[in-house]
């Protein structure tokens, strides 16, 4: 997840550890109404950066690492918390049960355990989640002919029970079994894109300077950006996308879109757009947002390790920047320490249209980037006290902070009408 090189990737280790004894109990939260849009049409890009503030909705949660909506009109918050739980928040009060406990099958913690999850488009009809977890226990699975009891990444499918109310943890189908090298850099975020495809993000595997190279080796899924197109069926649970761009490439494996990433911290599609942000954590020097329009083929090379940021990574000088797509937006050492991606905002306050929101994990500072005309802006919006881990949205497409000492903020406009 949050990484670094070794020494700082053990400091967030510990970070990630003592976060939680932060936790305190506060009074119940207010309700949330959330009202989807309707409107397809894209609403204006705010002209002038707005003054925002952030608002308690949920607390007392452990660890939390992701927030989703369920595409059901429900209203329903989900939060994933790192240990192996989801917790699900209906008008503002969360279920006396857990959505889904897969405790004794997660291994956490630092930069490790349940990482992500993503609900199909069909939601409603098919009642399947999916997830994105670090495991020690090794299933049969004709992927890899990695030991058992190593550290691996899951990509599975859940069914939920009748009532839509908890999933049912024994009914896990495994689409991806991923081997981790090291304990760091594992990626986690899935999300179902535009088009429906399962899109998830991989990180290089670890540990300091990705010594393996995974990020420019074609012949693993670490340090990539992969698509894939799940199916109904029980025996091949997804196929490839014709349109992937390497299908029929025998250097790089067919689920790859993209690649040379170190540890994609959460991607985000603009959902009005289609256009794909992506937050790399940097190894000691640069954090970075890369952008990849709708029309994309794919393919993209970001870079690593050839580069951090804009700068020459290995080699140190004279890196081979022909090919390469660079970041639209990063910073350094005097602004963070390891970057926490976003989402665009697409809600009803009309002063954060278009702006891509993100935050570093370390300063808890909160940024805003949008394009102006060919040329990228960005500017420090907000300067919090929090870990902040993770964003999320909510149906109507406002956005939340989460924070990993066990809250739940969400994003508003001061003094906006």
């Amino acid at each position: 997840m949050i990484a670094s090189s070794i020494a700082r990737a053990a400091v967030l280790g510990m970070l990630f550890f003592c976060l939680v004894a932060c936790t305190s109990s506060t009074p119940a939260s207010p309700a949330i109404t959330n009202t989807p849009l309707t409107d397809t049409a894209i609403p204006p890009q705010a002209t002038e950066w707005p003054n925002i503030a952030l608002v308690q909705i949920f607390s007392g949660l452990n660890k939390p690492v992701d927030l989703a909506h369920a595409p059901d009109s429900s209203g329903r918050l989900y939060v994933v918390e790192q240990e192996g739980l989801i917790q699900m928040f209906e008008n503002g009060v969360r279920s006396q049960m857990p959505f889904m406990d897969i405790r004794e099958r997660v291994r956490c913690c630092g930069e490790r355990g349940l990482l992500g999850i993503a609900f199909p488009a069909d939601f409603v009809s098919s009642r399947q989640v999916y997830a994105n977890y670090t495991s020690k226990v090794y299933a049969n699975y004709n992927y890899t002919t990695t030991a058992p009891g190593s550290l691996h990444t899951r990509v599975s499918r859940f069914s939920l029970h009748s009532d839509m109310h908890q999933v049912d943890p024994d009914s896990e189908e495994i689409l991806l079994q991923i081997p981790q090298p090291f304990n760091t850099h594992n990626g986690g975020q899935i999300v179902f894109g535009p088009k429906g495809n399962l899109w998830v993000g991989m990180g290089d595997g670890g540990s300091g300077g990705d010594p393996q190279n995974n990020g420019q080796k074609g012949q693993t899924l670490l340090g990539k950006l992969l698509r894939i197109n799940v199916t109904s069926s029980t025996e091949t649970l997804y196929t490839i996308p014709a349109d992937n761009p390497f299908v029929g490439n025998d250097e790089f494996l067919d689920e790859i879109w993209a690649y040379g990433l170190r540890n994609p911290w959460r991607f985000s599609f603009d959902r009005q757009t289609g256009d794909l942000y992506i937050a790399d954590v940097g190894q000691n020097a640069w954090e970075e947002v890369n952008f990849q329009p709708a029309s994309s083929p794919g393919g993209e090379n970001y870079g690593w390790r050839f580069m951090e940021g804009t700068y020459c990574f290995q080699p140190a000088t004279d890196c081979p920047a022909d090919g390469l797509t660079l970041p639209v937006a990063e910073y350094g050492r005097d602004s963070g320490r390891s970057i926490t991606g976003g989402f665009v905002f697409r809600g009803n306050q009309p002063s954060l249209q278009g702006i891509y929101m993100y935050a570093d994990y370390v300063t808890g500072r909160i940024w805003g980037l949008r394009r102006v005309n060919d040329a990228w802006e960005t500017k420090l919006l907000l300067d919090t006290s929090h870990n902040i881990s993770s964003f999320g949205e909510d149906e109507a497409g406002n956005l939340y902070v989460v924070a990993h000492g066990g809250t739940i903020l969400q994003i508003q406009v001061v003094d906006e009408e």
